[in-house]
């Protein structure tokens, strides 16, 4: 990664398609690199990627609508369950297995994220922090399942069923000894350096075996 990349992600974090978390992504795939795309909605990252880097990209997304409107747009997307596992998929079939903000909403996390291992050379997961502050004050003031902004839903209605946080995840990387390439933390459109588990909403790694 350049040293233009790098000094990017230092303060201001500009956003793609409304999130900033896709800028960083975007930052970390390389042109022309081969994509995949798990829980890819209706394929607005990927259709970015192929007009603005040049990749080959292809998606997994549960839901069938999405998965139309994914197609009409030009995207390579199917439906699937990624807790079943990527069996279509040989080894290293990709250069990037990316994960936007899924991970929390699958039911076998470790092993999505052993199957992205295997299917790509490089893993780009991106998950929103159980352990922000605001996260931390709303169940302490309230003593109920915390509302915010990356966590806005009732208990009894939320896609989210592992909360996991920064610390969390870090360990289990160390566990697993797979290697961190790189990681950013995002505290609304500025990166989190300091203190990162506790200020930052949304972290972004990029993890290699």
């Amino acid at each position: 990664m350049s040293t233009t990349s790098e000094g990017r992600w230092r303060g201001f974090v500009r956003e793609i398609l409304g999130r900033s978390d896709y800028a960083i992504i975007s930052e970390l795939v390389e042109p022309g690199a081969t994509v995949l795309d798990l829980g890819c909605g209706e394929g607005e990252l990927l259709e970015w990627l192929a007009e603005n880097k040049g990749v080959e990209g292809r998606g997994i997304e549960i839901d069938g609508p999405r998965v139309q409107r994914a197609i009409a747009r030009g995207v390579s997307a199917y439906q699937g369950d990624i807790d079943a596992g990527l069996a279509d998929y040989p080894d290293h079939s990709f250069d990037y297995v990316i994960l936007g903000q899924t991970l929390q909403e699958t039911r076998r996390p470790l092993g999505v994220l052993r199957e992205m291992l295997r299917v790509g050379r490089h893993a780009i997961v991106t998950f929103p922090n159980y352990g922000h502050w605001s996260v931390r004050l709303s169940l302490l003031a309230t003593g109920r399942a915390p509302r915010t902004k990356c966590f806005p839903y009732q208990w009894y209605d939320s896609p989210n069923i592992h909360f996991l946080t920064i610390r969390d995840f870090g360990g289990l990387l160390g566990e697993q000894g797979w290697t961190v390439e790189r990681k950013i933390f995002l505290a609304g459109h500025r990166t989190a350096t300091l203190l990162a588990n506790l200020l930052a909403e949304v972290a972004v790694f990029m993890v290699r075996k």
